[in-house]
């Protein structure tokens, strides 16, 4: 056992003196945290294992709970979000452009866009849906003969091949990716597809919105230019005289008769409020087309590796590690990159492309995400 630093152990002797003197004056319900305290700091020097990553994480604990804290009471607010946030972008375009699609497109163009409009919506809807109500998938809290890897430091449960402790649901989870607050759920092994399929579709549609749009867009932002040109060039009355210098006449033509020279304004609010309703659909689809988008690929570049997130921080130390012993690591759950896809998707034959993918299925996925020895070596898994 390896002796603490000179400051660490008197700090431990300082409160372990200050302790036993007050001990009996303090209260139950305050020795009980100062107690778990005090374990803390002792837990820094127990044995020669301690290194500079258990200290932080000691040291860093109370933000971390507080940040798990936080997302798991915010989780209904994403929710809400991502429903209100998609909604608006849905009356904008029922009741702004498409009274003007149907008075402006042909029939064959008014034909595909409400056709991929429509499907693009069921796609978001259904797996937006079966992501935040699917169970990612919990292993078996009582004693079973499935093979484990390790024991849950926090659950004292053994722990599968790829399962993960979320300290946000506070449980394992079977095949963990990571926790989504957008979901307000962990993404596992019965929902990873529903996952990546939403932000798919939701991704393509953003960008067919943004993309159908831009002339919109821009001649609503030229539009709301003009409404503000206006507001500063209106003109006022011109002074000619006493009485239209204290504004008691207006200006007189030729004839003697009075006119205005500011005249009624061109656009209506509704006309205004068109053109706003336009700016704010470009730009909010813009935005989470660029985002989300960006967060699809990484996924995608995972799934075509055979890991998730966390598997791949995973593999990346442990490429390194073997690297210095001059080995190669080999990802034991990567079959192939099209083999890797059709895992996932749970593509057995070539219309399943279409019934599981392009289309809503709520199929499970392959094994019960405790076992992984259901995939047989071969290099072509399913021939499609």
């Amino acid at each position: 056992m390896r002796q603490c630093p000179g400051a660490l152990h008197l700090l431990l002797r300082c409160m372990r003196g200050s302790s036993r003197r007050s001990c009996h004056r303090l209260p139950r319900w305050l020795r009980e945290p100062l107690g778990y305290l005090r374990l803390i700091v002792r837990s820094l020097c127990f044995n020669s294992l301690t290194n500079s990553d258990v200290v932080m994480d000691s040291v860093l604990e109370p933000v971390f709970w507080m940040v798990d804290i936080l997302t798991r009471w915010f989780g209904m607010v994403f929710v809400f979000l991502v429903i209100a946030l998609t909604s608006s972008v849905l009356i904008i375009a029922y009741f702004c452009l498409l009274p003007l699609a149907l008075n402006t497109y042909s029939t064959g163009w008014l034909l595909w866009h409400i056709c991929y409009g429509h499907w693009n919506l069921v796609m978001i809807v259904f797996h937006y849906y079966k992501a935040t109500k699917t169970s990612p998938g919990y292993p078996p809290k009582m004693k079973n003969d499935v093979p484990f890897v390790s024991v849950c430091k926090k659950c004292i449960i053994p722990k599968p091949a790829r399962t993960h402790h979320c300290g946000i649901c506070n449980t394992c989870i079977l095949k963990m990716d990571h926790h989504c607050p957008w979901l307000n759920n962990c993404v596992g092994h019965f929902n990873h597809r529903y996952f990546f399929s939403f932000c798919l579709f939701m991704t393509l549609g953003c960008i067919y919105c943004s993309v159908s749009g831009r002339n919109l867009f821009i001649d609503a932002y030229n539009a709301i230019e003009r409404f503000k040109h206006m507001d500063v060039e209106k003109q006022g009355v011109p002074v000619t005289g006493v009485g239209l210098l204290i504004g008691i006449l207006p200006p007189t033509d030729m004839t003697g008769k009075s006119y205005y020279q500011t005249p009624p304004p061109p656009y209506t609010f509704k006309d205004k409020m068109f053109h706003k309703s336009v700016i704010y659909m470009w730009v909010l689809t813009s935005t989470v087309a660029v985002a989300l988008g960006g967060l699809t690929m990484w996924h995608a570049i995972l799934i075509s590796r055979g890991e998730t997130s966390i598997e791949r921080h995973i593999n990346s130390k442990e490429a390194k590690r073997m690297a210095k012993r001059g080995k190669v690591y080999k990802n034991p759950f990567n079959y192939g990159k099209l083999n890797n896809w059709k895992v996932f998707f749970g593509v057995e034959k070539r219309s399943h492309w279409l019934t599981r993918v392009l289309l809503p299925s709520g199929h499970a996925p392959y094994g019960d995400g405790l076992t992984w020895d259901i995939y047989p070596l071969k290099k072509d898994m399913m021939p499609v």
